[in-house]
């Protein structure tokens, strides 16, 4: 989108789309690394946990911290399937892909560095892109490469931020994860 007077906004349709002077791909590169460092500070936190808090029942999505880390690693990897390969069917959204912390510690760190890795290698030619896929009710969409790549992202900092509630549930203080305080300390 770009911005005018007093906030007007107009979708933007051209490839070397700006906004506000960043394009898209220096955008969603900031954003990879955002993910990153937040996911860093947010496992540290959570690693600091009994596994009884940790995985106790909480009201919100997934149930538990447990269950929301997995889903937010779900997503990612659901939404880069479909970007790497066309992966176009939506799997179950609750599975637990680890049920061990450290095993999807470590999965998260490989996570963010495949996803820092894909946006650091886009050029212009994706931008043009449409990506159809089938949700879990069956149902078919068809989404612009920057309203999917802006959903991969704000789908995890919406899970992110439940995470964060459910952390300040807890003795473990949840960390600050505001984006420009990661990005310019």
């Amino acid at each position: 989108m770009t911005f005018g007077r007093a906030g007007s906004c107009k979708p933007v349709i051209e490839i070397g789309c700006k906004l506000r002077g960043m394009n898209l791909l220096t955008h969603f590169q900031m954003l990879a690394r955002y993910n990153r460092i937040a996911n860093e500070r947010l496992f540290a936190k959570c690693a600091q946990l009994d596994d009884s808090e940790y995985r106790k029942p909480r009201a919100g999505s997934f149930g538990s911290i447990h269950g929301l880390l997995n889903h937010i690693l779900l997503g990612d990897r659901r939404w880069l399937g479909l970007f790497e390969t066309g992966q176009v069917l939506t799997p179950p959204l609750n599975q637990i892909l680890y049920d061990d912390f450290s095993a999807l510690q470590n999965a998260r760190v490989r996570e963010d560095a495949r996803i820092e890795s894909f946006f650091a290698g886009l050029d212009a030619a994706f931008w043009p892109r449409s990506f159809a896929y089938t949700n879990l009710q069956g149902k078919d969409y068809v989404d612009t490469a920057h309203v999917a790549c802006s959903h991969l992202f704000n789908h995890q900092t919406h899970h992110r931020g439940q995470v964060h509630v459910m952390l300040s549930q807890t003795p473990v203080a949840p960390p600050p994860l505001d984006l420009h305080r990661i990005i310019n300390p």
